[in-house]
């Protein structure tokens, strides 16, 4: 069995727990309090709001793969989340980690 081998829980906390990650599902988690404050002042004044769209938006282009009719589409926004979080958290953990082995190395970008 080839040591560098992760679990699924343990691949993800590795790309999640970043900066960048972390910041983004952040940004996410701000745009969907906003959207569900937004939604409960509209359902009260009658008036229809496109705020829902942000939170759509700010997870795109994955949670596009779910704008079906019904609830069905509202799982789109959590996965997207997920996915857009851990493509950005490999893509840190990819510059760092370059950065770190040319220190090794005594390579410099300075």
């Amino acid at each position: 069995m080839d040591k560098n081998r992760r679990s699924l829980p343990q691949s993800l906390r590795h790309y999640l727990v970043n900066p960048l990650a972390l910041g983004y599902l952040g940004v996410v988690l701000a745009v969907c309090l906003w959207v569900t404050i937004d939604a409960v002042s509209a359902s009260s004044s009658g008036d229809a709001s496109f705020a829902g769209l942000w939170a759509v938006l700010a997870t795109a282009p994955t949670s596009m793969l779910f704008l079906v009719a019904g609830p069905v589409r509202l799982i789109g926004i959590p996965i997207g989340a997920i996915v857009q979080a851990t493509a950005l958290g490999a893509l840190y953990r990819s510059i760092t980690e370059r950065r770190a082995r040319a220190t090794d190395v005594g390579l410099s970008n300075a």
